[in-house]
């Protein structure tokens, strides 16, 4: 599994479905699971978890996601 191509596509998933970032932000873990379709070691998964939250805070620093801007906070 590419980490790099997980994250875009899981930061992508969250610009283009508020149902998704909705619940991605109420409980990240199952959500992302269910979108890549693996059951991933707590590690793994906190640490994809955390660079997903990462990147969209880039994205909306850099004013891509301004109506998300405060969501992972």
């Amino acid at each position: 599994m590419d980490i790099k191509e997980k994250v875009e596509e899981i930061v992508e998933k969250i610009k283009s479905d508020k149902d998704f970032a909705a619940n991605f932000k109420k409980d990240p873990i199952p959500t992302v699971e269910k979108l890549i379709g693996v059951d991933l070691p707590e590690d793994q998964i906190e640490a994809l978890i955390k660079m997903v939250k990462a990147k969209v805070d880039l994205d909306a620093l850099a004013g891509g996601l301004g109506k998300l801007g405060g969501l992972f906070k």
